[in-house]
């Protein structure tokens, strides 16, 4: 063989390896550049909402350490998208910081966040008054600046960003707003998109309760709200039947024609009726959006079956709080809004008992699937049963199961749910005090 020709086949060699070399990038920049528009709606990226606090207060921050040690339980768990809720407490930045040291260490570790940028009217959490629903409370212009900064800072872990939490439900009497404040930080942010300041693929939305989405009465189907739905690229719709199971029992229950069936029978009928009335709230934020003209995702933003309630909940209420009853509702959550391409960030990942610190069993502080410690609850049992959490520890503590593993304990602790007799009995004595 000639020079010449060597030098051709080793300059057509060097060429092929520099495009497998260049191909091979690519493809690993594909896997970094992922998209909100290919993870919402994927199966293969489970979510939950996420907060990290083990203490009775906020003022303790959860440690970096403690933070990766959280997400490696997560992962093993097949979680890959969480949402928070707030940016001006250290835990977001730092949550970044710690998936960003995963990913260092592994580089096929995936964690991917929904930012939450808290959003309050004027006079929230003050003596004042007067709740000024149309005004912003002076903190919101600094909570979206360092929701802006994060996502600009960790674009290939930021990949949403919710503006308000259960903002605009008129129940959040201490701090909602009307949709017009929420409006105008949502188009500030896509404007910011538009301008390159954001990445284009960033998706915008504000996480709110189903009649906040237009999927309730009247009085929330404002204009504000109808140029919200057409200014987000999803809409992420809270429902919780739990909660229901007091303020609006119809769906729960005993029902006469039930009364002979076995108390696991009870039970289960109970809780597919929860299921429905999930399914029958979001269908409505569906129907309302549809209605506008409008076609976008539509995701559950948050829904959850807390394990234990000393309040409207529990034993002396509807009866409606238990290990058990919270692993039906895990189960039959997750098949549904998987087999319909649907995200649902479940609430939540571990308790926090910071939540309702005056009140160690109020329902706020037992929402977790792992406790404070470390055992997964019911839904997880059979997790452990895979040895998916084989070697990891939280705070010093091997993950292990409630109750021992025994299920005829967990048994124990279940009540059946009260009688449609029971509950119009407790509805008419609410009814006279009022």
């Amino acid at each position: 063989m000639r020079v010449d020709e060597i030098y051709a086949s080793l300059l057509m060699i060097a060429s092929l390896c520099i495009v497998m070399t260049l191909g091979s990038c690519d493809t690993n920049s594909t896997a970094m550049e992922i998209t909100a528009a290919e993870i919402l709606g994927n199966t293969e990226f489970q979510a939950i909402c996420y907060g990290g606090y083990r203490e009775i207060t906020r003022d303790v921050q959860p440690t970096i350490p403690e933070l990766k040690e959280d997400m490696k339980i997560l992962a093993a768990m097949g979680v890959k998208l969480l949402r928070i809720y707030n940016v001006h407490l250290d835990e977001a930045s730092n949550l970044l910081k710690a998936i960003t040291a995963l990913k260092e260490e592994d580089p096929d570790f995936e964690m991917y966040v929904m930012l939450g940028a808290w959003i309050d009217c004027k006079n929230a959490w003050t003596d004042k008054p007067k709740r000024i629903r149309d005004r912003d409370s002076e903190r919101n212009e600094v909570e979206i600046a360092r929701a802006v900064e994060l996502a600009q800072k960790y674009p290939s872990i930021v990949k949403m960003i919710a503006v308000g939490n259960e903002a605009m439900v008129h129940w959040a009497s201490e701090y909602y707003v009307k949709p017009g404040i929420i409006l105008r930080w949502v188009n500030h942010l896509q404007y910011l998109k538009k301008a390159g300041e954001l990445p284009e693929t960033l998706w915008i939305t504000s996480s709110d309760n189903f009649a906040a989405w237009g999927g309730g009465g009247e009085e929330y189907h404002v204009p504000a709200l109808d140029s919200l739905i057409e200014a987000v690229d999803f809409l992420a719709v809270h429902t919780y039947p739990m909660h229901d199971t007091h303020y609006n029992p119809d769906f729960w229950g005993v029902r006469k024609e039930e009364e002979e069936n076995s108390d696991l029978e009870k039970i289960e009928a109970a809780m597919q009726r929860s299921l429905d009335y999930a399914i029958a709230q979001y269908d409505s934020v569906v129907s309302y959006m549809r209605s506008l003209g409008i076609d976008k995702p539509v995701h559950i933003g948050e829904t959850g079956w807390a394990t234990q309630s000393n309040e409207y909940y529990g034993n002396e209420g509807s009866r409606a709080t238990d290990e058990y009853k919270s692993g039906l509702y895990y189960q039959m959550m997750r098949d549904w809004t998987n087999s319909n391409d649907i995200t649902c960030f479940y609430f939540e990942a571990f308790d926090e008992q910071w939540k309702d610190a005056d009140n160690p069993f109020g329902s706020e502080n037992h929402f977790g699937l792992i406790n404070l410690q470390s055992e997964a609850k019911y839904p997880l049992w059979d997790l452990v049963d895979e040895g998916i959490f084989d070697g990891m520890t939280r705070d010093g503590m091997p993950i292990t199961k409630t109750f021992g593993g025994d299920k005829d304990k967990l048994m124990e602790t279940v009540s059946v749910p009260p009688t449609e007799k029971e509950i119009e009995k407790r509805l008419n004595k609410k009814r006279k005090k009022q």
